[in-house]
């Protein structure tokens, strides 16, 4: 039974000292306390050369969940260290949806051994699993489904159950109620199937008020169904209403964890499936091209300053409260993007209420702009000594973060319509945007009325 108290770190220090003393007595009792997602967890976590040698004392009865668990960078790095006989034992006993998942990361040869092994049954799930997106219903849901007619009594279907004992599927919350031609008509739950007398047909108790998701509905919009209506799991049917599968609530988990570890690391720039402990130079190829982006922008920035250089030669002031201007509009903006990206992930921004968000965006930046304006306008004639350069910053002030609450709007909703993550580029486009007219505003103004 897993040490609940036990924390990650605590178990990390563990591995490495019996690592460093090659102690697997102690590798062994880790591992056989942990499950399979914590042991993926815990390869994460430990550099390549560890994580190898670690990979081999995990138990074959677990590896092919742990490989369900962890990215898919990692997963690569540990099918690598397998033979194929082992990887094949791995992934026998998968449902057809977790082999799905796995099945475009194995070895060419190891995935036509798989086929051939597979009866025509399976084989058939499988390509049909693989024919859909893999950001749909379809790739998510499972096809271990117990279905039973609507026309049968509560006694034959716990004649069935009872026949298939152990075959029954992990998370079976209710049975999934179809007709002769395998329409979907609802769902029969376990507890009315116990508490309601045996004589009863399954037409008379089960709840047809069902929701169900299409197959092509995408994997965050199904997890957003869940959450919305408190779902444990949900039935999968296709356009003709034929039941093809199920969801769960452990598979919505996964699509939630997956999705916030997507958008903090677009944030960066980063793929979400990045391993942290890669080798260094592959790690450092993929942030240089997100360094580049980020290094043109930033000329074009030092260019907008270089048109002022006569400006900044005379007036020693603008150079000192510049950053203050771009600094400003920057984390205005940013909350503005913050927002508006998590509102188009969760559906509730569209084109009928776009332009009463961008409104109260233009609201909210004109009273923060104007209120830190007169506070930066204060101190800066206060310290410099000249009303003027008071009320330049207090303008350009305004002026930019007016612009960061309509950019933090805009950026995001053009970059969706033109089929980009607005969390991948928004936050460059964005820091662009507030530096270019930040600047221009205060050095132009200063340029203006100080010359």
């Amino acid at each position: 039974m897993t040490d609940t108290t036990d924390t990650l770190e605590g178990r990390l220090s563990r591995i490495h000292e019996a690592l460093v003393d090659n102690d697997f007595a102690v590798i062994d009792e880790v591992l056989d306390d942990l499950e399979p997602a914590e042991i993926a967890l815990l390869l994460e976590s430990l550099p390549l050369s560890a994580r190898t040698r670690l990979w081999e004392r995990v138990s074959q009865d677990v590896d092919g969940e742990v490989l369900l668990h962890v990215h898919d960078e990692v997963r690569s790095t540990l099918i690598e260290d397998m033979d194929d006989h082992e990887i094949v034992a791995a992934t026998s006993n998968m449902d057809t949806s977790d082999l799905a998942e796995l099945f475009e990361d194995l070895p060419q040869q190891v995935a036509e051994d798989m086929l051939r092994s597979m009866d025509e049954l399976q084989r058939a799930r499988l390509k049909e699993a693989l024919a859909f997106e893999e950001d749909s219903a379809g790739r998510l849901m499972r096809t271990d489904t117990v279905s039973v007619r609507a026309d049968v009594t509560l006694e034959t279907v716990q004649r069935f159950l009872r026949w298939k004992n152990q075959s029954i599927p992990d998370n079976t919350d209710a049975l999934m109620v179809v007709d002769r031609n395998g329409v979907f008509l609802g769902v029969l739950p376990l507890a009315r199937l116990v508490s309601q007398s045996s004589e009863l047909a399954v037409a008379d108790v089960l709840e047809s008020d069902i929701d169900s998701v299409s197959v092509t509905m995408k994997s965050w919009d199904v997890a957003t169904l869940f959450q919305t209506h408190d779902l444990v799991s949900a039935p999968v049917v296709d356009e003709h209403g034929l039941l093809l599968g199920r969801i769960v609530i452990e598979d919505i988990v996964d699509v939630i964890r997956e999705g916030s570890d997507q958008a903090l690391m677009n944030m960066a720039g980063l793929d979400e499936e990045e391993d942290l402990f890669a080798p260094v130079i592959p790690s450092a190829k993929r942030r240089a091209v997100w360094l580049g982006i980020n290094l043109m922008t930033a000329f074009l920035a030092a260019w907008v300053i270089g048109r002022f250089e006569a400006a900044l030669d005379q007036i020693v002031a603008l150079a000192v409260l510049m950053p203050i201007v771009a600094s400003m509009g920057g984390i205005a903006g940013s909350q503005t993007l913050t927002l508006a990206i998590r509102g188009l992930a969760l559906g509730q921004i569209s084109r009928t209420n776009s332009n009463w968000l961008m409104r109260k965006e233009i609201g909210i930046s004109l009273i923060n702009g104007v209120l830190w304006a007169l506070v930066v306008a204060v101190i800066a004639t206060l310290w410099f000594q000249d009303v003027r350069i008071g009320g330049i910053i207090a303008v350009a002030l305004v002026i930019n973060m007016l612009a960061a609450g309509i950019a933090g709007i805009a950026i995001p909703l053009g970059l969706k319509r033109l089929g980009i993550d607005p969390a991948l580029s928004g936050s460059v486009v964005l820091t662009t945007v507030t530096d270019v007219i930040g600047f221009m505003a205060f050095l132009g103004l200063a340029t203006v009325f100080l010359l």
